[in-house]
């Protein structure tokens, strides 16, 4: 026998869990097509999350009643909860990486002596301060050393940036550097990458720096991709 509160309580999830994906999808496509600056995106997929929250808990709470009366109606509240639940998670690991990585947004291999923003819209040097926490938050950040010759991890690097659709700034083999603008899956934010290449006695040494162009906190972002993008170039280069 269906309970009309456990049903009350399943709809009301699956409302919220609706809600919450409609928000997040209007929050990115608002900032992407300029309907609203980047602090409007962001309260709107707040929004988004704490309707996920809503629905999750809307969700539970029919399941839990439900299994207390006997009653079913559980299906619809097990569909909140997954409507929910993309958003809930994607707002979990928003909050845990803003808590556990340092509030920095500009990364490079080198720290000393890092590769140079000549063609972005924001050129600037890369913050002493940064180095510390740097090194102590992602040590895995280290410069690819390769045997080929600097021409050919040139021509290796920028096959690899095209093919992640970066868009390119400047690639001259001439510089010794790429510069390119990256850009987030959901929202499109934009962010600057400079690739560098240092001939050495046993190949070529590539330094890669990558900053956000928003905030002052990228939640690791920039590191991730130094990583991501040094090892997949890695593999394409002899050992």
């Amino acid at each position: 026998m269906r309970d009309t509160s456990v049903a009350r309580l399943g709809w009301g999830a699956v409302l919220f869990g609706l809600a919450s994906i409609l928000l997040l999808a209007a929050s990115a496509l608002g900032y992407r097509q300029d309907w609203w600056p980047v602090l409007r995106a962001l309260d709107v997929a707040s929004w988004g999350a704490w309707a996920a929250i809503a629905g999750a808990a809307l969700a539970m709470a029919a399941l839990c009643l439900g299994l207390a009366r006997g009653r079913s109606g559980g299906g619809i509240a097990v569909l909140g909860l997954v409507l929910s639940l993309p958003v809930l998670i994607a707002a979990g690991a928003w909050q845990y990486a803003t808590l556990t990585t340092p509030p920095i947004n500009d990364i490079s291999t080198d720290t000393e002596d890092p590769p140079v923003f000549w063609f972005t819209a924001t050129p600037s040097d890369y913050p002493a301060q940064n180095a510390e926490p740097q090194r102590a938050a992602y040590p895995d950040v280290r410069p690819l050393e390769t045997p080929v010759s600097a021409d050919e991890a040139f021509a290796a690097a920028l096959a690899l940036v095209e093919e992640r659709g970066w868009e390119v700034l400047s690639a001259d083999p001439a510089e010794s550097q790429i510069e390119a603008i990256a850009r987030s899956r959901v929202f499109g934010f934009e962010d600057e990458v400079a690739i560098r290449f240092s001939e050495t006695d046993t190949g070529t040494r590539i330094d890669m720096r990558s900053r956000s162009r928003l905030g002052q906190i990228d939640r690791g972002a920039n590191a991730r991709r130094i990583e991501a993008y040094l090892a997949d170039l890695e593999t394409r280069t002899p050992n």
